[in-house]
C-alpha cells in the first residue's frame, strides 16, 4: 500500500515471468487507479469498457491498439483509452503500465 509520502511507482509491483500481475493502488465509486507489470509478450486482448481510462507506461514498451489503430507507447509517455472504443495492448518488453480509470457518477 502506498503511504503518505513519496515512493517510487516503478517499484510498487515485481515482473513474474510468463504473467501479468496487478496492484490495485486506489478504489473509489468514480474510478480507481491499477498498476500493472506484463512479462515480455503479454497481452490484454481487445475489449471496450463503458469509461475512459488513462494509460501511463511506468517502465518498458507497449503496443496499444486503439480502434484497430497501434500506438507504440514507451516508458514516461500517456495515452488515452477512449470510452467504448476497442483496445487492447502487448507488452514489447517487461513493461508496467499504470492505468486510471474514470467513471462518470
Amino acid at each position: 500500500m502506498i503511504e503518505n509520502k513519496a515512493e517510487s511507482l516503478v517499484n510498487q509491483i515485481d515482473y513474474q515471468n510468463s504473467s501479468i500481475v496487478s496492484k490495485q493502488i486506489i478504489k473509489k465509486k468514480n474510478g480507481n487507479v491499477t498498476l500493472f507489470a506484463f512479462d515480455k509478450g503479454e497481452s490484454l486482448t481487445e475489449h471496450t469498457s463503458p469509461y475512459e481510462a488513462l494509460v501511463f507506461v511506468v517502465d518498458g514498451e507497449m503496443e496499444i491498439k486503439i480502434g484497430g489503430a497501434p500506438y507504440h507507447v514507451k516508458a514516461g509517455e500517456i495515452i488515452l483509452l477512449p470510452q467504448s472504443i476497442p483496445h487492447g495492448l502487448i507488452a514489447l518488453e517487461k513493461s508496467k503500465m499504470l492505468l486510471t480509470m474514470i467513471k462518470e457518477v
